[in-house]
Formats: structure tokens, C-alpha cells, sequence
């Protein structure tokens, strides 16, 4: 009895054993350990940020600009009321210097063009009051050969000179019937450039004792006051802070619309406007009346100020501020192509610095096409139409499909 009683024992104890192995087998396999969290990703950056900055900095470059163009405009302004004033040799080329001074201010601006923006939308834009070119000098005052040409000379049918007549006859009956803007004023100081090595030079009697001197004075006065009123309307256009102006709706827009207006911008300028128009065609129809101011010979400052124009917009670099510019943008997606055209834009800006003043000098007809300085104008062109296609392709990178001259 007692040894059976030690086997059921022993039996009770294996049995124990047995169902606590089994239990504990039927328990859940533990987790495994985690793995350690990965590395962060590198530091990408933000396009979408990035293409809003790039729309935001050149709305403040094209308001510092305007400012800084109608700065100027008005210091000429000041010189033409004090040459008017005082009519002398010394006034009438201190108005000069400040007209030269102002016309290269604005020259940068022109890149802000051929979207429909505040400079030239189809409804309202003062492009055509302020830079309207080739001008028939004819239809403001006298000219070699026809002393009683133009609207000065005519009082019968033009008793009263003021602002709305003058931008009321601005390109009436013909694109060359200029009235008004940079080039009007630029004929009233400098007459006809009737001189193979220099600019025009008016006489300063055509202010004191000549032929309807007074009505001259006016006309002058009166341009000068209205070229203040139209960049004053383009400032006013891009301000900071004002609802409700074009800015406001242009940092508002969608940012790829917006972007393709700024590459538009710069590049409809590159090669329609300033290798084709102003250039080409001046070039192969060697033709003074074709160079952009060809009064004052500031054609060579005229190229320059928009070729670097184009390259303030790419860049960001506007001289008065600095920030991201189209260039950036490139950059994310093709670093190479950024840097290439980069180096495209410096190069046509370098061409055009180095074009022999003055312009008209590489128009003549006797001048062949291996001159030098035809030549020099040549490269220029050349280089302007190159950088245009890059451009194009710069803004595909980004997503922009954009369409140019």
C-alpha cells in the first residue's frame, strides 16, 4: 500500500510538471526587439516655399525699381523747371545728365514687361506714353528742312498745350507719331542727332528767342510732368501693403502662374524685344532712326540697362535688395543647367557693355560686316537669342511651360 501510494505520488508530480511546460509553451511568442528608428532624410528643400519666396522678392524688386526710376525722373524733372527757368548752356546740360541718369534707371525695368501687368495690360498700361519708339521727330517740332513741322509749331490747330493733348495725340494715325515719354523729352533737349560722332545738340535759343520758344518750353515742361504721373501709377501698382492693388492679386495668384508671367517677363525681352527689335533690326537695316535713343546716343546704356535687367530677375539681385531669384529655383532641380545660364546671361551683359559708343557709329553704310564693332553688335544679338532658348528650358524644369518671341 505504501509503495503504491509513493508511485501515484511520483505519477502526480511528472504529471504537474509536464502540464506546466505545456502551459508555459502555449504562451504568445514575445515581440522581437524594435529596430533602431532610421536616420532622418536629407535636407530637401521646400520647392513649394521656395517658388513662393521667389514671387514675393520680385514683387520688392519690381516695386524698389519703379521707386528708383521715378526717384530720378523726378530729379530730371527738377533740372528741365530750373533749365526752363533759366535757359542757358549749362541748365540745358544739366537737364541732359539728369535724363541720361533716369533713362538708365529705367532701363532695368523693361524686364517687367509682356505679361499684361501694370506697365502694358492692354487696357491701361502706360508702356506706350512712356517708351514708344521709333519716333517721327516731325510730329512734335521742327526738323532739318521743315521749320514749321510738328505739333509745337502749329498753334492754330493746337492753340493749348497741356497733358491731355500731348497723350491724347501719342501714336495717332501712325506708331512713329510720338507725343509723349522718354524719347519726346529726349528730342526737346537734344533736337536731331544730325552728327556722325555725338549725339544731337540743340541750341538753347530754341528756348529763349526762336520760333514759338514758349510753346517749346511748355511741350517740355509738360512731358516731363507726365512722365512722373505714369511711373508714379506703376509704383503705386506694386506697393507693399495696399489691398487691392495689382501686387496684392499677383502674390495672391496661383505661384506657377505667376512665375510664368516673371520668365516671360525676361524671357519675351531677351529675344523678341531686345536682340530682334532693338537690335537686329537697327543692324541689318543700318538705320539710326531704328536705335532705341538715338537723340542722346544712350543706345549702348539702353542695351545694357536691359540686359541686366533680365539678370536682376534671374539672380534676385536687383542692387538695391537681394533675396531668391528664378535662378534658385533652377537650381533644386538642375543645378547645372542654374549655373550654366547663370553664366549665359553674365556673358550677354558683358557683350553689350562692350559695344563701341556710339551705337549709330555700326550702322553705317559704309561700315562692313567684319568691322569690329559690327561685329561686337553681332556677338550681342547672338548671345541674347542663345540665352533665350536656356531660359525656355529652365522653366520647364520647374514645371513652367512658357512661349516667346
Amino acid at each position: 500500500m505504501g509503495r503504491r501510494l509513493g508511485i501515484l505520488l511520483m505519477a502526480y508530480i511528472v504529471g504537474g510538471v509536464v502540464a506546466l511546460m505545456l502551459a508555459c509553451s502555449a504562451e504568445p511568442t514575445p515581440a522581437p526587439t524594435a529596430a533602431p528608428a532610421p536616420s532622418p532624410a536629407p535636407d530637401v528643400p521646400d520647392t513649394g516655399r521656395l517658388k513662393g519666396e521667389v514671387v514675393g522678392h520680385y514683387a520688392e524688386g519690381v516695386y524698389a525699381l519703379y521707386a528708383k526710376s521715378l526717384a530720378s525722373a523726378t530729379a530730371m524733372d527738377a533740372a528741365i523747371d530750373t533749365f526752363l527757368a533759366e535757359p542757358t548752356a549749362a541748365t540745358l546740360e544739366g537737364a541732359k545728365r539728369a535724363w541720361l541718369i533716369a533713362r538708365d534707371d529705367y532701363g532695368p525695368t523693361e524686364a517687367f514687361r509682356f505679361y499684361g501687368g501694370p506697365i502694358d495690360n492692354e487696357e491701361d498700361g502706360p508702356e506706350g506714353l512712356l517708351n514708344a519708339w521709333p519716333m517721327d521727330e516731325a510730329y512734335i517740332d521742327y526738323v532739318e528742312g521743315n521749320p514749321g513741322a510738328g505739333i509745337i509749331n502749329n498753334p492754330g490747330d493746337y492753340p493749348v498745350i497741356d497733358a491731355g493733348l500731348i497723350e491724347s495725340l501719342n501714336e495717332e494715325g501712325g506708331e512713329e507719331n510720338v507725343s509723349t515719354g522718354w524719347h519726346a523729352i529726349e528730342f526737346l533737349l537734344w533736337g536731331q542727332d544730325l552728327n556722325e560722332n555725338g549725339p544731337g545738340s540743340r541750341p538753347v535759343e530754341d528756348y529763349t528767342t526762336g520760333d514759338n520758344a514758349g510753346r517749346r518750353a511748355t511741350y517740355l515742361a509738360t512731358a516731363s510732368d507726365l512722365l512722373l504721373v505714369h511711373l508714379q501709377g506703376l509704383v503705386d501698382a506694386w506697393a507693399p501693403g495696399v489691398s487691392g492693388n495689382y501686387r496684392a492679386g499677383f502674390v495672391a495668384m496661383d505661384v506657377d502662374a505667376a512665375l510664368n508671367n516673371i520668365i516671360t517677363g525676361i524671357g519675351e525681352l531677351s529675344r523678341g524685344e531686345l536682340a530682334g527689335e532693338r537690335m537686329t533690326v537697327a543692324y541689318e537695316e543700318r538705320s539710326q532712326e531704328d536705335e532705341h535713343s538715338c537723340f542722346s546716343d544712350n543706345t549702348n546704356a539702353d542695351i545694357i540697362g536691359n540686359a541686366r535687367g533680365i539678370q536682376m530677375v534671374y539672380t534676385g539681385d536687383y542692387g538695391i535688395i537681394s533675396g531668391p531669384g528664378v535662378m534658385d529655383l533652377v537650381a533644386v532641380v538642375n543645378e547645372g543647367l542654374a549655373v550654366s545660364l547663370n553664366r549665359e546671361i553674365g556673358r550677354s551683359v558683358a557683350l553689350a557693355e562692350g559695344i563701341p559708343s556710339p551705337f549709330d557709329r555700326h550702322l553705317r553704310g559704309n561700315i562692313p560686316n567684319d568691322d569690329a564693332g559690327r561685329q561686337s553688335v553681332l556677338r550681342t544679338i547672338e548671345s541674347l537669342e542663345g540665352q533665350t532658348d536656356s531660359i525656355v528650358s529652365a522653366a520647364q524644369q520647374i514645371g513652367i511651360i512658357i512661349s516667346v518671341s
